[in-house]
């Protein structure tokens, strides 16, 4: 039986009150039901910041319950209705803007400019764009069309009846929600924002690398007045909590979020259940330079595409080729754009440009790249300028930075890795961090089978003046995303997913809300 914790729905001041994570279910703070606890670190500092629930299948029956409990009355609620609950939770949110920026980065490393103005206001952003979505397509799909009844006429030919055919649209029940933590908030946002706007509740699991956001949000969820139960968040490891909610006979929809490994998991353990899947998994995504682009512009835009958020974005540039005739030249103006604009060091100053990696297993797994790299005999480059970088006192052979007055932080140097080959496994694996590959190519053939030469395929950029090319070589890349010219442009009604091995299924806009929902035709004769 699980314990009631005495928990307030204000947030607390960052950086001067007690963390304190409970389990969220039916409205209401819980103790794990086995009284354990996992050590959350600063990953700046390698501090202790809070403990997080250790939850197992006891705990995630307990939230289902309660989810379920909560599913009748939230369906039955006209989308007007949820979508009120859903704008006041974005406004509450936009007003405590500051406070969960700073427990983002605090907790998972990211600079505080971004927490703020990517992170958690595209949080707030993702519930009214759901809310708005559900309020304005309220009609579905409608057909008239003519038939033959089973009457008669007196002619001896089949009465002519007239239907109208229409489709419904229901919520499936209760969702599990299982997000990362490169982008804690935001990404678990993506999917309870079109997960209730639709009238299903659910039973989420957050990294338990960042948990603090998600907690945050359960004090918020209960001040926007979001009935018990519609929202239930419950804390701990993938192979306990996480494996729970996948397996959970009264669980019949599942949102992951994370690495292909994990993902392969997932869809065996729920293939014999029938279980309805979407899968957004890892990425190597291929950036093409071609010798007529912008080459301004395609450097200052690479380096952000492979650097930004410590290179943990599952859309971020890890593999770049350059036409053959430009190759050396982008090269140097490369690792000297990064050398003088990408700054590691302290997340909350205004000046970095990133910050240390999100944990200490993922830290020494970066560097093992690296170290493999160096033992290959590739070029390894740590672009780092300590003239330009004085706060830098140190760089260890495999990257690693000390960092002045943060010595203990899981900070790592931006890496350029060049003379490898193709079937390397620094060109082939997802490393996610601050790492890329720059290899030459020759026709535009060349680009493209090497951009599609992984496992992969979720994003990928294209750089040239040509129009005609990048129509033509964006049609044959195989990855759910194609930038040309740009990256990161997002709009949120265009369809996310990769292809191969970057996962099943696709969200935004329609695309998220037909997930969530069963769509049942019906004809009226």
């Amino acid at each position: 039986m699980a314990t009631l914790a005495n928990i307030s729905s204000d947030l607390p001041a960052p950086n001067i009150d007690q963390i304190i994570i409970k389990n969220f279910i039916g409205g209401k703070w819980y103790e794990p039901i086995s009284n354990n606890f996992i050590d959350n670190k600063n990953p700046s500092t390698d501090a202790v910041i809070c403990q997080i629930p250790d939850s197992g299948p006891a705990d995630v029956d307990f939230a289902t319950s309660e989810a379920k409990k909560a599913f009748p009355q939230w369906s039955a609620l006209h989308p007007k209705e949820r979508a009120k609950y859903m704008h006041k939770l974005a406004d509450i949110i936009d007003a405590n803007n500051e406070a969960m920026a700073n427990f983002e980065t605090m907790d998972q490393g990211k600079t505080l400019f971004m927490s703020r103005n990517v992170d958690i206001a595209r949080t707030a952003t993702n519930f009214r764009h759901f809310a708005d979505y559900i309020e304005s397509n309220l009609t579905e799909f409608t057909s008239q069309m003519s038939y033959p009844t089973a009457n008669v006429s007196q002619d001896g030919k089949p009465v002519i009846g007239h239907a109208l055919s229409y489709v419904q649209r229901s919520a499936v029940g209760v969702a599990g929600l299982i997000s990362p933590w490169n982008l804690p908030l935001y990404l678990l946002s993506w999917k309870i924002a079109p997960c209730i706007a639709a009238g299903n509740t659910c039973v989420c699991k957050p990294s338990e690398f960042t948990s603090v956001t998600a907690m945050m949000l359960t004090k918020l969820i209960k001040q926007a007045g979001i009935p018990d139960g519609v929202v239930n968040i419950v804390f701990g490891l993938g192979q306990s909590t996480g494996n729970s909610i996948v397996t959970h006979k009264d669980i019949p929809l599942v949102s992951f979020t994370g690495g292909t490994i994990t993902g392969k998991h997932i869809a065996a353990a729920a293939a014999p259940m029938f279980k309805h899947l979407s899968l957004e998994l890892g990425g190597k995504n291929p950036g093409l330079i071609f010798d007529d682009c912008d080459l301004d512009l395609a450097i200052k835009t690479s380096v952000r595409s492979a650097f930004q958020n410590q290179g943990e974005i599952c859309l971020c540039t890890s593999r770049l080729y350059v036409q053959r005739s430009i190759f050396d030249d982008f090269v140097a103006k490369y690792k000297r754009a990064v050398r003088d604009t990408v700054i590691v060091g302290d997340p909350t100053n205004p000046k970095t440009f990133y910050g240390p990696l999100v944990s200490k297993p993922h830290f020494e797994k970066v560097q093992s790249y690296v170290k493999h790299a160096q033992d290959a005999g590739y070029d390894v480059d740590f672009c780092v300028d300590q003239t330009v970088s004085p706060h830098i006192k140190a760089i260890s052979a495999s990257g690693a930075l000390t960092v002045e007055h943060l010595e203990n932080g899981y900070f790592m140097a931006p890496t350029v890795i060049t003379n490898l080959q193709q079937d390397s496994r620094i060109v082939q694996e997802e490393i996610f961090g601050p790492v890329v590959s720059i290899m030459p190519f020759d026709t535009e053939e060349d680009a493209i089978r090497l951009a599609n030469d992984t496992q992969y395929g979720l994003a990928s950029t294209v750089w040239s003046r040509d129009q005609g090319r990048l129509r033509r070589v964006a049609g044959q890349i195989v990855s759910g995303l194609v930038w040309c010219n740009c990256w990161m442009v997002r709009d949120l009604n265009m369809p996310f997913g990769g292809f191969k091995a970057s996962g099943v299924g696709t969200e935004g806009g329609k695309y998220s809300i037909d997930f969530f929902t069963k769509q049942q035709s019906i004809t009226l004769g």
